[in-house]
């Protein structure tokens, strides 16, 4: 039997284990969407989080969304309301937090400085 994993299913695995990574990888995401404002990669990285942190269900119980109503939110072609992703991270444990421009090197910058790796391959 072939043992292959999906990219996805190997990065859920690893930020699973990794918080600090897992928190790295949605920081990372939310800089890039607010640099290029692709929503779909934004949102690919925000299920890939979600999953990494319990899931839908887990996620939907502690927010006492309906796992329906979740799923359908994060699988949409729009990002979800600002109140529904600040109660999302507030839920995983992460803070919105707004910090003014220039005061912290871009993603790009910390790639260069050898501090990200792979940067194309992080949110895919």
């Amino acid at each position: 039997m072939n043992s292959t994993i999906k990219w996805r299913e190997y990065l859920i695995e690893q930020l699973a284990k990794d918080r600090d990574e897992a928190l790295g990888y949605i920081q990372f995401a939310l800089e890039e969407y607010q640099v290029d404002g692709d929503t779909f990669v934004f949102l690919v990285a925000l299920r890939t989080f979600v999953a990494s942190q319990g899931g839908v269900t887990k996620l939907a119980k502690q927010t006492q969304l309906a796992p329906q109503v979740l799923e359908q939110m994060l699988a949409a072609d729009e990002a979800p309301p600002l109140d529904t992703l600040v109660t999302i991270l507030n839920t995983l444990g992460c803070r919105l937090t707004l910090k003014p421009r220039g005061t912290e090197a871009t993603p790009a910058a910390e790639a260069e400085r050898g501090r990200v790796e792979n940067v194309a391959s992080y949110l895919t």
